[in-house]
């Protein structure tokens, strides 16, 4: 079937047990690339606002290219005691942005579990699961983005308000957008993160982030009081195999708190479930995400707040080098006004039929279709719509 799917005394015990004598180092790494060519019919009420609220229309139809790639180094090493030092660092392919995405140091046995430290993403997050999927151009994320616009000036309502409204772009790492959430949108902060060895298929993992505001990078010295903080993640993933079915249940729960004093503030949370149940070649799934943030931190103008979304979907890994998918992901994310929810939503819906070929070891081959819509249901005319029919390799080592 297609694959879809530390007490600080130990450590230190472990440490203090290890001999002089030094173990060979595994410079182990690797990566992957994706290209992607995709034809794309693109209907939206966007506009690049020049002074005094002019400007051209947003133009996305046709052939469009999109790549995504990292090279990934994990060097280890295991000392005779058991233990296995390792560092993670991700280096980006593409000149957009960070050019490292998480860098962390790890530190596990098979007795003790795993301890995570650094600029990574939180137990909670990596506990989860959702609608399974084939090919790689994902839609419970934000990979749809690379043709079907985000973000942007929205016409009908800069025109209604007569200022500016930037009201396309959905928070990142948030539940507009996809089900693996982070609190209040932070990504790979500076944190700790404890995974319980595996009990019979049964992993719990315990996350902390001081602050949410610098990712991938050493945070030196942050005022706790002027960003997201204190940020407690919990995730809980039981994968296990009945007979010929396999069984894969996830949940996770955070939170941190506001930096914000205005009256009605509050923390930021976020939970979700997701499931996926195997058989016969055949895999269902799916999950649930909520995100609760501080709407008072949107002091003026339109904003976006607290959001809820979920994905449904089956994959079939047919006999021979094929396997097929068909799955959606939808939202709804609060639109606020002066720091109160005004009763309206941004809704998302998103949907994506593909197939992917196995080519050789680490190649494959993606054809999709994805249709997806952008709405604001408090004024007509903000729709944002998309058809894009695509194709793809995946290369991976």
């Amino acid at each position: 079937m297609k694959k879809q799917l530390l007490c600080t005394s130990a450590i230190a015990l472990g440490i203090a047990a290890a001999p002089a004598a030094a173990q060979e180092w595994n410079l182990d790494w690797g990566g992957y690339m994706n290209q992607h060519v995709a034809f794309g019919d693109i209907s939206d009420n966007l506009a690049v606002i020049a002074p005094g609220f002019a400007g051209q229309d947003w133009e996305g139809d046709g052939l469009s290219l999109h790549q995504t790639s990292e090279i990934i180094f994990t060097p280890n090493v295991t000392l005779d005691n058991g233990m296995t030092f390792g560092i993670n660092i991700q280096l980006e392919g593409e000149n957009v942005g960070a050019r490292i995405d998480e860098t962390y140091m790890s530190i596990s046995s098979d007795t003790f579990g795993r301890l995570d430290l650094g600029a990574e993403n939180s137990a909670g997050y990596k506990s989860m699961v959702g609608a399974p999927s084939v090919t790689s151009m994902y839609i419970n994320s934000p990979s749809t983005s690379a043709f079907i616009p985000f973000t942007g000036y929205d016409a009908a309502l800069t025109a209604a308000v007569a200022t500016p409204v930037n009201i396309v772009t959905l928070p990142f790492r948030q539940a507009g957008i996809s089900s693996y959430t982070e609190v209040g949108g932070n990504n790979d902060v500076s944190r700790i993160t404890y995974y319980t060895p595996d009990f019979n298929g049964l992993t719990v993992g315990v996350s902390y982030a001081a602050q949410g505001a610098v990712n991938a990078a050493s945070s030196y010295s942050i005022n706790k009081n002027a960003v997201l903080s204190d940020i407690f993640d919990i995730g809980v993933n039981y994968s296990n195999s009945f007979g010929s079915t396999d069984v894969t249940l996830a949940a996770r729960w955070g939170t941190g708190e506001t930096p914000s004093v205005a009256a009605g503030a509050s923390d930021f949370e976020t939970w979700g479930v997701g499931f996926q149940v195997g058989f016969n070649n055949i895999t269902i799934g799916g999950s649930w995400a909520e995100n609760d943030n501080d709407e008072t931190l949107i002091t003026s103008g339109i904003g976006l707040g607290d959001s809820e979304g979920w994905s449904l979907g089956v994959t079939y890994d047919a006999a021979g080098p094929w396997a097929f998918e068909l799955l959606t992901y939808q939202s709804e994310t609060d639109l606020v006004v002066g720091g109160a929810s005004t009763g309206f939503t941004t809704d998302r819906e998103a949907y994506k039929l593909g197939a992917s070929r196995t080519l050789g070891p680490g190649v494959d081959w993606d054809i999709y279709l994805v249709h997806e819509t952008r709405e604001v249901d408090v004024i007509p005319g903000t729709e944002i719509e998309g058809t894009l029919l695509g194709t793809a390799i995946n290369l991976s080592f």
